[in-house]
């Protein structure tokens, strides 16, 4: 059995568990009920406090902090909490930080395959999924979700309680405090812009699929319907469409406004 690399200078908790292959360079501090899965490297200076659990192969770089009490007045030191939970082959970059949940029963959640550049944050009570990236400086508040393979460039901030839909893209220094659909590109304050048909070809989405997206967006996003509207004609064009269904399920579960569109210089559905 491959035994884990440790370096002399780490403080560990004795309730640590570690996984096979795990190398934690100079100067970690490990406290609390933590699990790290195997191949899991933390570089150096990483602050890990439990409940948090680590999936396979992730890799921390120096001066993250995961699992941190949540910035919330009512928060007190020894709280109960379900902690943090981050899944496998994640590159979490330098000084990020993720906040333990505020729930007893649902952890802050990051999903595998995510990327989060340097001083990017995830608040208490998070759900960040699959394939997200989150460029350097982007603040997730607390309860934010994104959704999986969203993009969110950096020095963006997404107010608490806002969704990211799935494959949206949320170009850089934005602001957004509005529900950002799936497949949709964002910009500004809470302004949707266009399609995200780059991403959505990359993605290997077929071109029929990508025309009728298209055609929801311009009837529906574009023309900013009203939501009942909204929900009823993305869920007609929807069933010849699993990318449109997605967008009619998100904004009929959406409990927060909807991004309007925003006439953008030079920025069309069609580019």
């Amino acid at each position: 059995m491959a035994t884990s690399t440790v370096h002399p200078s780490c403080v560990i908790d004795s309730r640590v568990k570690l996984g096979e292959r795990c190398r934690l360079g100079p100067n970690c501090v490990l406290v609390g009920d933590i699990t790290l899965a195997d191949d899991v490297e933390l570089l150096a200076n990483v602050y890990l406090q439990g409940p948090l659990t680590i999936g396979p192969r992730t890799r921390v770089w120096p001066g993250a902090v995961l699992g941190g009490d949540p910035q919330d007045y009512k928060v007190k030191p020894g709280f109960p909490t379900a902690g943090v939970t981050i899944g496998a082959d994640c590159l979490i970059r330098e000084g990020v930080t993720v906040h333990a949940a505020t729930k007893t029963d649902i952890p802050t959640r990051i999903g595998s395959r995510v990327f989060m550049m340097a001083n990017s944050h995830a608040g208490h009570d998070a759900q960040v999924s699959d394939d997200v990236i989150l460029v350097n400086g982007v603040l997730l508040a607390g309860h934010v979700q994104v959704h999986e393979k969203a993009v969110i460039s950096g020095n963006t901030g997404v107010h608490q309680f806002c969704r990211v839909g799935k494959m949206a893209m949320v170009s850089g220094a934005a602001a957004i405090a509005t529900e950002i659909p799936p497949y949709c590109m964002a910009y500004g304050r809470n302004s949707l812009a266009m399609l995200n048909v780059v991403g959505m070809r990359r993605a290997g989405i077929s071109r029929e699929h990508i025309t009728i997206a298209r055609q929801a967006y311009r009837e529906v996003f574009r023309a900013n319907l009203p939501r009942p509207q909204m929900i009823e004609r993305l869920t007609e064009l929807g069933q010849n469409c699993p990318c449109v269904m997605d967008m009619a399920t998100f904004v009929r579960e959406s409990k927060r406004a909807i991004a309007p569109h925003r006439a953008q210089r030079d920025a069309t559905d069609d580019e």
